[in-house]
């Protein structure tokens, strides 16, 4: 069971790289440019609390994948968010 368990931890946390890392050209897209007038305010507020709501999931749920991709995933989120805020 200790293999399976690694291994399902391992699909895990590429997964969580994966999606995750897909964050990165846009928040240094928008740290650069400051331009977020293609970003939309309300899917980021939405997307942004979704991904607080999941990384209390994986706190919860003692999830290190779920826990290390959405913190990751939070703190992109929130300085695209941080911008458009700033910069609407």
């Amino acid at each position: 069971m200790s293999q399976q368990f690694n291994y399902i931890n391992l699909i895990g946390l590429l997964a969580a790289f994966g999606t995750t890392i897909s964050f990165l050209p846009q928040a240094i897209k928008t740290i650069r440019s400051k331009d977020t007038s293609a970003i939309s305010l309300p899917m980021y507020i939405l997307f942004t609390a979704g991904t607080v709501l999941w990384l209390i999931y994986g706190i919860l749920f003692k999830s290190p994948p779920v826990m290390i991709g959405n913190f990751v995933t939070l703190v992109f989120a929130s300085i695209i968010l941080g911008f458009k805020l700033k910069y609407k």
